[in-house]
């Protein structure tokens, strides 16, 4: 039900991988922060700041000698020394990331290049990285974890009991979509062990798609899959000795399946791992400590919570691990506090009534938190800074005069930064900085510079709060027609995702493009809107996000609902022609505000929809609506399954027969109701296309013009 992996308006994507082998994430600094690294032309280059000089590490030519595919360099990572260079190419999609290809070792200093994991098959090695010392690779093939020896080229199993369902250094499906674990070992920082997950699947149950299209006879597709209820599986840490390679067990407390673990490191200079578990309801978190030597484990940090606790990101450590960095909410707000490497010392950073949205440095020398955080304006973003120590003033290090949305990829040392700033009006712009003085590196590049060419759209689009009939203050955007005639009276279209995962209402360049309308809205005459109600992720404290807990399908419904009647009092608006649309989560809700207030809503587009919310995954339902065992209730009264009997408008049901998220399954159910109660209704579906809908040739196109007929002709664009 999430949106990690469509590409429609405002797509949520939260990374927690942890090393290369997937989407490369941000810049890749140099250690020195003054230069970063670059793969550009098929070779792989370094850029030093401030004057741009530009060194060739490892040219085109020794790359395609060793592979024709090394033009192709997905990603690549440096060693610890600079000596070595380990590429990723031929990357192949494990469900949602290229997460699976091959790797090759460039040694710089013997100008050769070194396939890793030779004897395994094309394509079939996941997150190779160097250890410590650079002279080894380690890396995740067939779901074994495998060593290369570079100074001997010996390689070394270090699992060998690996199966389809007994799963080490990767995840199953579930961890993967939902906690974004993918990357699942880390090298020890003395280089002597790995700790690694152990997911055993034996006792999840596959669901079963049918290939129907890719032979004459069909064939089924089989996907790991914990529904509702079902129970997770079981996860535990293993840590290697390379020496040996034997493995022995840390001894977390807690049942192995009853329990999460979806966070761990080793905590610097030291033998020990740090990790995070959370229980099966994921509303009591406990951070461990645990010596490899002595194989004792310590709960440092238990925090509790009547609705959910997420996952934090990673570990930041201070002191040089002495203490680390936590997120909480547990004062109403997202904040970042420090805690002791035992627990005992708890200080809190950032204080005052916002949200710290997320870290962008850590910058000791100087003893300041760079964040970003919006107090006022929670479409928007910027970059905020406060003391380490704690008690510090919350001090605003953008500008104020750009209002908008901004992002900082920060230099480690904190000499230079990239600086992206974009809006609605003003697509992302970026701009090299001095970081120590804030200044542009030249002003030809400067954001200042750039914005003097920017040429704003004659057609804006326009922020806006109503407040329900609830009392709830609700913010939105609309983008009203080209040529706008306010005697008239415009059709609607919302568009809605309304679940914890997505925020539609963000001050971005092209928020309110529609990718699946098949011309010009605002040209064609629609009033498009979209709305955010409480449960969305926007940064508004505890009570805004958590108050959904249980109520997916009813409280976010509402408010959607509530909201709109407000934007349907105003005088240019045609309460006959109103339309509604999301896709994934947001088809289900485009679903419950078409059954459950049809007085409102006379057309809705659900695409990828979760009909029932018995039928998808543990993970991400249970954390939001609690145990089906408990409050199965819940799951009933916010499904859209339960209200089809009270269809009245017009309804385009879409979905792919492949798709392994949210599983066609969904469709079906919602079609057998919907006949049941003799509900007219159409439907597209997609062979085998997967949840994003976009596989196979002409797919997206055809997509957009279903999309546009149907709401062309069930809610007329113009104005009357």
């Amino acid at each position: 039900m999430t949106l990690k992996n469509l590409a429609f308006n405002v797509i949520i994507f939260i990374t927690c991988v942890f090393s290369i082998g997937a989407k490369a994430q941000g810049i890749k600094w140099a250690k020195d922060g003054a230069s970063y690294y670059q793969a550009t032309g098929g070779e792989i280059i370094s850029i030093t700041l401030p004057k741009n000089e530009r060194k060739t590490i490892v040219g085109r030519s020794l790359l395609e000698s060793a592979s024709n595919d090394l033009a192709r360099i997905k990603d690549f990572t440096i060693s610890e020394d600079g000596t070595k260079v380990l590429v990723f190419t031929n990357s192949k999609k494990v469900w949602r990331e290229e997460t699976r290809g091959d790797y090759y070792v460039v040694d710089l200093k013997l100008n050769k290049v070194v396939r890793v994991g030779k004897d395994k098959p094309s394509a079939s090695l996941m997150f190779a990285k160097f250890s410590p010392d650079g002279n080894k690779v380690a890396y995740v093939s067939k779901h074994n974890i495998y060593l290369d020896d570079l100074s001997t080229g010996v390689t070394k199993a270090l699992t060998t009991d690996g199966t389809e369902k007994l799963i080490n250094g990767t995840f199953d499906w579930v961890y993967e979509e939902e906690f974004f674990c993918r990357d699942g070992f880390r090298w020890s920082p003395d280089g002597q062990s790995i700790a690694y997950w152990q997911l055993d699947a034996s006792n999840t149950k596959n669901f079963l798609m049918i290939n129907n299209t890719d032979s004459i006879y069909p064939f089924i597709v089989p996907v790991e899959y914990p529904k509702v209820g079902q129970n997770p599986s079981a996860c535990r840490i293993g840590i290697i000795n390379i020496g040996s390679a034997t493995t022995s067990w840390l001894k977390v407390p807690g049942d192995l399946i009853q329990n999460y673990i979806p966070r761990m490191d080793w905590i610097p200079g030291t033998n020990e791992v740090i990790l995070q578990q959370l229980n099966r309801a994921q509303n009591v978190s406990k951070v461990y400590v645990a010596n490899i030597s002595s194989g004792s484990v310590a709960n440092i940090l238990t925090e509790t919570d009547k609705a959910w606790i997420d996952p934090v990101k990673e570990f930041d450590w201070l002191e040089n691990g002495k203490e680390f960095l936590w997120v909480s909410d547990k004062d109403g707000w997202n904040h970042y506090y420090r805690i002791s490497k035992d627990g005992k010392k708890q200080t809190l950073i950032t204080k005052g009534d916002f949200d710290v949205i997320e870290k962008s440095l850590i910058d000791e020398k100087s003893g300041y938190l760079y964040f970003i955080a919006s107090p006022t304006n929670y479409t928007q973003k910027y970059l905020y800074k406060t003391k380490l120590s704690g008690g510090g003033k919350l001090e605003m290090v953008t500008s104020s005069i750009f209002t908008g949305t901004h992002a900082y990829d920060i230099s480690p040392t904190g000499l230079f930064a990239r600086h992206t700033y974009q809006s609605t009006t003003i697509p992302p712009i970026a701009e090299w900085m001095n970081f120590v003085t804030l200044n542009p590196l030249t002003m030809e590049g400067s954001v200042t510079n750039q914005l003097g060419r920017v040429k704003p759209p004659k057609n804006k689009v326009e922020f806006f709060k109503v407040t329900t009939e609830d009392g709830v203050v609700i913010d939105g955007w609309m983008k009203k027609p080209d040529n706008f005639d306010q005697t008239k009276k415009y059709p609607v279209v919302f568009y809605i995702y309304g679940e914890p995962w997505g925020q539609t209402v963000t001050d971005t360049y092209g928020v309110a493009n529609n990718q699946l309308y098949a011309g010009d809205m605002a040209k064609d005459g629609y009033i498009y809107v979209s709305i955010d109600n409480r449960g969305t992720p926007a940064p508004r404290g505890r009570e805004w996000r958590k108050s959904i807990f249980q109520k997916i399908g009813t409280l976010n419904i509402r408010d959607q609902a509530m909201a709109a009647k407000k934007v349907l009092e105003f005088p240019y608006v045609d309460k006959s022609r109103v339309a509604v649309w999301g896709w994934s989560g947001g088809g289900s809700s485009t679903l419950n505000l078409l059954f459950q207030y049809p007085e409102i809503f006379k057309t809705g587009i659900a695409v990828a929809a979760v009909a029932n919310q018995l039928t998808y995954d543990n993970i991400y339902q249970e954390r939001y609506m609690g145990s089906p065992l408990q409050s199965k209730e819940a799951y009933i009264k916010g499904s859209p399954i339960t209200y089809a009997k009270n269809l009245q408008g017009n309804l385009l049901l879409i979905h792919g027969t492949g798709d392994d998220n949210v599983h066609y399954q969904n469709a079906e159910l919602l079609i057998n109701e919907l006949i049941k109660n003799k509900k007219v209704f159409q439907m597209m579906s997609y062979p085998n296309r997967t949840h994003a809908i976009n596989e196979g040739q002409g797919t997206s196109e055809h997509l957009a013009l279903t999309y546009t007929q149907f709401l062309q002709k069930n809610c007329p664009p113009g104005g009357k």
